[in-house]
């Protein structure tokens, strides 16, 4: 062979090789690709209720029902048309904000995309349920989802807010179980859940569009509310564990205080100075009365990093799976001597949810130990074999002991005779606590109340916020919560 055809050769096998590497990085470009697709975005890609396919996927099968007490609130029938299920919601509005709705594009939310996997049998555990009842000629059908709501305390809790705009929770407290959550306004699923997609759209707009913002589970997120002084708790808690403060210190009791920095003065609600108007004033009276100047006195000694990480021991900072996930509570990270003296009573840039503030009371009235919240007591397979139980787990301490004796004691009086006396129920001992929180000059109120009962066996723990003054502008008072809890109190007591 001549040189002239060896060089030839040489070059022909320099661009096969060019070639080859070059089909090799388009084959790992799109492996790689394929990968990320399949592995890593596939979850989050099959958990995007606007995925149309994720959404017939989802429909394909016998989806498993929500149960409330046994009985289905959410559950799929047989359907006409390329859709084989339609999901029906049982006293839609009631229940939305646990169920959340399965709709055409618009995405899934509360229990019905939480637990998605569970209800359509996608899970690994369900995978060969599946297959047998494929070979075996029958209908693939996903599991049931029993919820710790009872019926009776969720229909109180509904019934109790009316028209009002807010939310309740009320959770077992040394469990962690939710036994009523409700939101309003509200929204009914079924709206959502029928097979025609501008009917499906028409609705979600208009809800979307509602300025009351009807789709928001206020009991664990939307923008959330300044707590008022319902979380002067958490800054009596910071003072007791600080091993500085009992319930007999002291601080100075002026009818009004300015703040340092600044030219703006802060009151007590009644205008005047706390309690009997001695010139010092108890931290048990304090928290009795609700005073906000001698807690904004305690808030300045304390400084912003105290009461913070005793807040973020109590869920502050933290999005709760419950199983859905909440808003995280904030409390925030830095803040000057004005800013942390109102925070101290619940105002600056301090938001809380109802689930948040009911956690506050959970630890005090379980003894300083803190239960993990849930929605979910079992999930149960088709042949009523168990997938996943419920078990109690303890979410923290954030206090201990004596200071949630201290802090009970001091609720107790706040309902037998302080401004929370609304929530009080003959026969029974309750703790509470009241706030109203202030949103800006002309801006109605946020009205609060949290506590638990019995307070010397505590069988429910609960929060209720009520939103725009409960129609009363800046007329509204906490009272009006604390009556509102007592209802859902006396459900628990009397069944």
């Amino acid at each position: 062979m001549s040189p002239r055809a060896n060089q030839g050769g040489g070059a022909m096998t320099k661009e096969l090789r060019r070639t080859s590497l070059i089909v090799l990085a388009m084959f790992l470009s799109l492996f790689v690709s394929t990968s990320i697709i399949q592995v890593v975005a596939a979850d989050e890609l099959r958990a995007d209720g606007r995925n149309s396919r994720t959404f017939y996927e989802n429909v394909s099968v016998n989806r498993g029902p929500i149960l409330v007490a046994g009985t289905p609130v959410a559950y799929s029938v047989p359907s006409e048309g390329p859709i084989e299920y339609q999901r029906v919601y049982a006293n839609g509005p009631l229940y939305a904000p646990i169920t959340g709705y399965l709709t055409i594009g618009q995405g899934n939310t509360g229990l019905e995309a939480a637990l998605n996997d569970y209800l359509t049998g996608a899970t690994g555990g369900q995978f060969f349920d599946q297959v047998n009842a494929i070979l075996t000629g029958q209908e693939p059908q996903g599991a049931a989802v029993e919820t710790t709501i009872d019926p009776v305390l969720q229909q109180t809790a509904w019934d109790a807010l009316g028209e009002l705009q807010g939310a309740i929770i009320a959770i077992e407290p040394k469990t962690g179980r939710i036994l009523a959550m409700v939101s309003k306004p509200t929204f009914d699923p079924n709206a959502l859940a029928v097979h025609d997609t501008e009917a499906v759209i028409e609705t979600y707009e208009a809800l979307i569009a509602d300025p009351n913002e009807p789709l928001i589970n206020r009991a664990i997120g939307g923008a959330l509310n300044h707590p008022g002084s319902t979380f002067k708790l958490v800054v009596a808690s910071a003072a007791l564990e600080s091993g500085r403060y009992t319930p007999e210190s002291t601080f100075p009791n002026p009818s009004e205080l300015q703040l340092p920095q600044s030219t703006a003065l802060i009151h007590n609600d009644t205008g005047q100075a706390c309690g009997s108007g001695a010139p010092q004033v108890t931290l048990y009276d304090a928290l009795r009365y609700s005073c906000n100047i001698p807690f904004a006195e305690l808030g300045a000694e304390l400084t912003y990093r105290a009461i913070r990480e005793q807040a973020v021991k109590y869920g502050f900072d933290t999005s709760i799976a419950i199983p859905m996930e909440s808003t995280p509570s904030v409390y925030p990270r830095v803040l000057d001597a004005p800013q942390t003296m109102l925070s101290a009573f619940g105002q600056s840039d301090v938001r809380a949810s109802p689930l948040q503030m009911a956690m506050v009371s959970m630890a005090i009235a379980n003894s300083g130990t803190l239960m993990t919240p849930t929605l979910v007591d079992a999930v149960i397979a088709p042949d009523q074999t168990t997938l996943e139980s419920f078990e109690p787990q303890t979410f923290g301490q954030p206090i201990g002991q004596t200071t949630a004796a201290a802090l009970t004691a001091m609720m107790v009086a706040a309902v037998e005779s302080g401004p929370a006396r609304d929530a009080g129920i003959d026969g029974f001992t309750v703790a509470g606590k009241t706030g109203t929180a202030e949103n800006g000059p002309d801006e109605p109120y946020t009205l609060w109340f949290t506590g638990f009962a019995p307070a010397e066996d505590p069988e429910i723990a609960i929060a209720v916020v009520i939103e725009n003054g409960a129609g009363l502008g800046q007329e509204g008072t906490s009272a009006i919560a604390a009556g509102i809890g007592r209802r859902v109190i006396e459900a628990v007591m009397n069944r």
